[in-house]
């Protein structure tokens, strides 16, 4: 079963305004609408839908690149943290922002997968219009 899976959405931002959100922890809690605590530098942690996901900021390439550690409360206690990566391409008034999401506990790919549509994205798309 395939572990990983990759998803593109355009938001009507600057791709410094999505990485300063991403990387804050007012800005995360705004553009999701849910609790999350972010120490937003390298080897900084993170905190996010209250506590359920958490994880360490790996690398960042400001407003272009942003490299996670990832798992929630659902993750066995055994496997490995998962890995997101985060790419940002502005195109005019729009950012491209590209999810790759790799390294997830067997079987649970499809279940992350829409919760990135639907606890990431979608709010996403009403905070930055």
């Amino acid at each position: 079963m395939k572990n990983e899976f990759t998803l593109t959405a355009i938001f009507h931002a600057s791709a410094e305004a999505l990485y300063t959100a991403w990387l804050s922890t007012q800005g995360h809690t705004l553009m999701t609408g849910s609790p999350a605590k972010v120490d937003g530098r390298a080897g900084g942690e993170f905190t996010a839908w209250d506590g359920y996901i958490w994880g360490t900021f790996i690398e960042l390439e400001p407003n272009k690149r942003i490299l996670q550690t990832w798992r929630t409360g659902e993750f066995p206690e055994e496997a490995n943290d998962s890995r997101v990566e985060i790419l940002l391409e502005e195109t005019g008034d729009k950012t491209t922002l590209t999810l790759i999401h790799t390294d997830m506990p067997d079987g649970q790919a499809e279940s992350y997968k829409t919760g990135w549509e639907d606890f990431y994205f979608k709010p996403m798309r009403e905070y930055f219009g």
